[in-house]
């Protein structure tokens, strides 16, 4: 916004593309990508990515299918940010970061995940607590650690088992 404000509308984990705007000849950014979690990542340049499209038409149709991926994870995040409580929103966007860190724990602010979420740090402050207290989550100083998994999912809104199945389909490799 304007004002400097910013929230999330969607996530890319170690399986995704920053930039599926690319696909559809769009050279310069149109939204603005924010690494969450540690790790590392691959870069290609865009007439490379496009011309491996073109030599590998299964590689084409990978990617074509996660950009629609990428559109609908926007539409979901969109609805969910309007539509479900703080708990079960901060509940999807741990378990998304969970499946992106590779480790039960990382590194995350309440400032940072209110930022994330739209919401305000008193609400995700609240939420966290009810998390913690439920067995879900420990937090402290910054660090987060998911302890129960099940209980997390249980907890979460729709949303991120939507987004869970698309990317499962997206990424099931054709049997023989």
């Amino acid at each position: 916004m304007r004002d400097g404000r910013i929230v999330e509308i969607g996530a890319v984990g170690v399986e995704g593309v920053t930039a599926p705007h690319a696909l559809f000849g769009i050279d310069q950014a149109i939204l603005e990508a924010m690494v969450q979690v540690p790790g590392s990542a691959f870069r290609i340049e865009t007439d490379v990515l496009r011309r491996e499209m073109v030599r590998d038409g299964a590689f084409a149709q990978l990617m074509q299918n996660y950009a629609r991926f990428a559109i609908r994870q926007l539409a979901q995040t969109t609805a969910c940010h309007r539509l479900h409580h703080i708990a079960e929103r901060c509940c999807r966007w741990l378990l998304i970061a969970h499946d992106s860190a590779l480790s039960d724990t990382f590194f995350l602010t309440q400032e940072f995940l209110a930022m994330m979420l739209g919401a305000q740090r008193a609400g995700v402050s609240t939420a966290a607590s009810f998390l913690q207290k439920s067995g879900l989550v420990e937090y402290k100083r910054g660090r987060i650690t998911i302890i129960n998994r099940a209980g997390l999912e249980a907890a979460a809104c729709e949303c991120y088992g939507a987004m869970r199945n698309e990317l499962d389909k997206l990424f099931v490799r054709p049997t023989t």
